[in-house]
């Protein structure tokens, strides 16, 4: 991944000095008739030094790229940012990211930079969606003043709208796993959790497609609509 990102930094600079050009990034995708068995999806997964996205930062990124019914291994990002400043003595149990790895972690613009074009602008999906989007979208604006909004589901709503009558025991990532039969690897792994969430998608986009959920429009609209009814229950 470095080698890939260091590549990609000389390519854009093109020796015209240290500046990269981040006016022309990809634009978010607007959910449409997109067909779902040919759209590329981006799960992601963060890690970050707490849960308050108001003080709390991301010191690691990992995401997945699904496209065609296949999580692509080939086509993923998986990255530790060079943030030394921060105090991750309360977290480090956690997520097992030191002061060390974080001196060593990759030049943070650089690394975003290249995150925003290797999304391509594709809808985004992540377990509880609203954390790692408030954190992205923090980092995204403090270190690169960018403020597009892509497309976010979620896939703890994903789940539960396609299996209704499933009881996995409780609402987390761990729970579904187990409750399918799936292996994760490593918890508390940007790029573990990050897989393992693409593994719960692809089940529940299989479940849609027999449903007859065919564009990115019904699915985004159909998630929406669970959203909605789950908050009008709370009053």
């Amino acid at each position: 991944m470095l080698e890939q990102i260091r590549q990609w930094i000389e390519r854009h600079r093109g020796g015209r000095g240290t500046g990269l050009d981040s006016e022309n990034l990809p634009n978010p995708k607007t959910p449409g008739d997109q067909l779902l068995s040919d759209s590329r999806l981006i799960v992601l997964d963060l890690e970050t030094t707490g849960l308050n996205a108001g003080k709390d930062e991301v010191i690691a990124i990992g995401a997945v790229a699904i496209r065609g019914g296949v999580i692509h291994l080939d086509d993923q990002f998986d990255l530790i940012l060079r943030r030394p400043e921060l105090d991750i003595t309360e977290t480090v149990l956690i997520h097992g990211i030191g002061h060390e790895a974080l001196t060593q972690g990759h030049e943070t613009e650089d690394a975003l930079l290249y995150l925003l074009e290797w999304m391509n602008g594709d809808p985004v999906l992540a377990y509880h969606s609203a954390f790692d989007q408030k954190f992205l979208e923090k980092t995204l604006r403090s270190q690169l003043g960018y403020t597009a909004s892509h497309t976010w589901m979620d896939a703890a709503d994903l789940l539960p709208v396609f299996f209704p009558d499933a009881k996995p025991g409780g609402k987390g990532l761990d729970h579904w796993a187990d409750f399918f039969g799936l292996e994760v690897s490593a918890r508390h792994n940007a790029a573990a959790d990050a897989l393992a969430t693409a593994e719960l998608t692809l089940i529940a986009l299989n479940r849609a497609r027999k449903e007859g959920i065919k564009t990115l429009k019904e699915l985004h609209d159909k998630l929406h609509y669970h959203r909605r009814l789950k908050n009008m229950h709370r009053f």
